[in-house]
């Protein structure tokens, strides 16, 4: 989408101030004071922790615990992460966590995402703060929620005065009581602020771009283990945007998600609860549908060029057969299930073959995916 200078939107002066005098300070400030003085250990050590704070802040507390409701903390980690989230200058709670859900109801739309893609790297990245889009403009009618959360206002109604305290109060106080007041100021407060902007934006941007789409390709939302370094787990962006109420980003084992980390760990002493989890039937589900996809289109890049099209066709149709009667299975035991469950509560799910069942349909899925990627590597010789 391309805007004529005469249309554009008036400038959001804020935002606009921040997101320029910030890199541009760190960049001249930043060198000036290390070739004339010397930073601390101090100094560096409050750069990575009150890094940090924001990072977990945000994808902990901004994104997976107020706009998706993925799990429900305790008030002193609500506090928390409302701080040092305030301290990542982002926007209130409310602002953000409602635009973030319009950019999930209207992903890629490109008058109706706050920051899609769609409009280029710039616009995603940065862009869409710079001025005041019609896209971006905040729009409370998804946020009730969050309107009826006693910490979000709080924040909101408060939010310049949080800033200043957490960006300009914090680090000078933490420079104060090191010794390196001036050090700490710059590493902890401004190198901290533009680090953690920019990483952040990395989801919006990138993550769109880069990367592989493992679970759907309906939107263009990419996995990037790469990024998920960067961003605390947030790089697994195809899962999030198909599973998005899953408190889990990195839903293997092995993948770096430190923010799934956290918010599990927490549970364990009761500071984090009712953790929402996609079942492993859903998730499965949406990547052999994928391999499907994938499979029928070698083939077809195929037709006219080999002779065992075919074949391959055949036993492309025998899979999906597999696969669809394991999703009616499937289907026909959760009813059962559910009808057990109103009658008996539980009991019977724990103690008959309900489990089995579903264990033993699990794993036929499992099985058919790895014959998908066999026949898709097949298709693609």
């Amino acid at each position: 989408m391309t805007t004529s200078v005469a249309e554009r939107p008036p400038v959001n002066w804020p935002a606009a101030i921040v997101l320029t005098a910030t890199p541009l300070a760190a960049a001249t400030v930043i060198p000036w004071y290390s070739f004339n003085f010397d930073f601390s250990v101090a100094a560096w050590l409050s750069f990575i922790v009150l890094l940090t704070f924001n990072g977990l802040s945000i994808t902990g507390g901004y994104h997976r615990l107020w706009a998706h409701r993925a799990y429900e903390a305790h008030w002193s980690l609500r506090i928390f992460f409302m701080l040092f989230g305030a301290m990542a200058i982002q926007n209130s709670i409310l602002i953000w966590g409602s635009s973030h859900r319009t950019h999930h109801r209207h992903v890629d739309a490109v008058d109706e995402d706050p920051y899609s893609i769609n409009r280029g790297f710039w616009f995603a990245h940065i862009g869409w703060m710079l001025r005041s889009y019609e896209s971006g403009k905040p729009n409370f009618s998804n946020a009730n929620d969050l309107l009826n959360d006693k910490i979000v206002m709080f924040q909101h109604n408060h939010y310049l005065a949080i800033v200043l305290a957490m960006n300009i109060g914090l680090p000078l106080a933490l420079g104060w009581m090191l010794g390196d007041l001036w050090g700490v100021f710059l590493l902890g407060g401004l190198l901290r602020l533009v680090v953690s902007h920019h990483v952040t934006f990395f989801i919006n941007s990138l993550c769109h771009m880069w990367g592989t789409r493992p679970y759907t390709d309906e939107n263009t939302a990419r996995d990037n283990p790469v990024l998920a370094v960067f961003t605390w787990g947030e790089g697994y962006h195809n899962y999030h945007h198909i599973f998005q109420y899953d408190y889990r980003n990195g839903v293997k084992w092995w993948q770096y998600d430190p923010t799934k980390w956290l918010i599990l760990s927490l549970s364990w002493v009761g500071i984090t609860k009712n953790l929402k989890r996609c079942s492993d039937f859903a998730i499965q589900k949406a990547q052999l549908t994928m391999q499907f996809k994938r499979a029928e289109q070698q083939i077809i890049r195929k037709q006219g060029r080999k002779a065992d099209v075919e074949a391959l066709r055949a036993k492309m149709a025998h899979e999906y057969e597999m696969f669809t009667a394991s999703l009616q299975e499937w289907a026909k035991v959760k009813e059962e299930w559910y009808g057990q469950k109103k009658a008996e509560l539980q009991q019977k799910w724990e103690d008959a073959a309900f489990r089995d069942r579903f264990k033993e349909i699990e794993y036929r899925l499992k099985q058919q995916r790895k014959r998908m990627r066999l026949l898709t590597a097949e298709a693609a010789a």
